[in-house]
């Protein structure tokens, strides 16, 4: 019999115990849009954000551990980390201790993406973006808005936004804008009263 392809998902249930975790399983929950995206605050041990583009019926995620700038002279890292389903778009919450990932996140921001990629003017997949390691999206979000690039290098993906209308180095997003762009909590709110709110 053959062997079963492993995919993202598999990797992401495989890391996960949904009898102790709050966080949705593969397959169950919201249908996509097939161009959601989500940016999580995501305090584990480290404080980082969480990228996540739905593509293919999955959300591709990076952690960005410096979050994602609107300073288009800013590269930021961000470490591919395995898919995550669809659900996972509008999940805050805890995750517990001894859990992958423990700690709480919150929805940072969230809306909607363009894939902006083009080859000789052929327009070009997320998917086929993704092998490559090249995409470029426009974002529609509460708070992220404009041209994006995700470029893979030796080291690692980077996260860098384009000279468009909405960029500005003045602005640090991520000291202005401090509550979840779902809920309206903290994350020390989110910490203390979990998934309900």
């Amino acid at each position: 019999m053959p062997k079963k392809k492993t995919t993202g998902l598999d990797e992401y249930g495989a890391k996960r115990d949904f009898s102790r975790t709050p966080e949705p399983r593969a397959g169950i929950g919201r249908p996509g849009t097939g161009a959601g995206f989500v940016v999580q605050k995501h305090l584990a041990r480290h404080l980082h954000y969480d990228l996540r583009l739905e593509v293919d019926g999955a959300l591709k995620s990076w952690a960005i551990p410096r979050g994602p700038s609107m300073d288009p002279h800013e590269k930021r890292l961000a470490v591919a980390t395995e898919d995550h389903p669809l659900a996972y778009i509008d999940f805050e919450g805890v995750i517990p201790p001894g859990e992958y990932g423990a700690g709480v996140v919150m929805v940072w921001d969230y809306g909607t993406y363009r894939n902006m990629k083009e080859e000789e003017e052929r327009p070009v997949s997320m998917a086929e973006g993704l092998l490559n390691g090249h995409l470029t999206v426009w974002l529609e979000g509460k708070r992220l808005k404009g041209g994006f690039a995700l470029i893979r290098t030796p080291r690692g993906w980077l996260l860098i936004k384009m000279d468009d209308t909405f960029a500005d180095a003045r602005r640090d997003l991520l000291l202005t804008e401090t509550v979840s762009a779902l809920s309206g909590r903290t994350i020390e709110e989110i910490g203390r009263e979990g998934s309900g709110g």
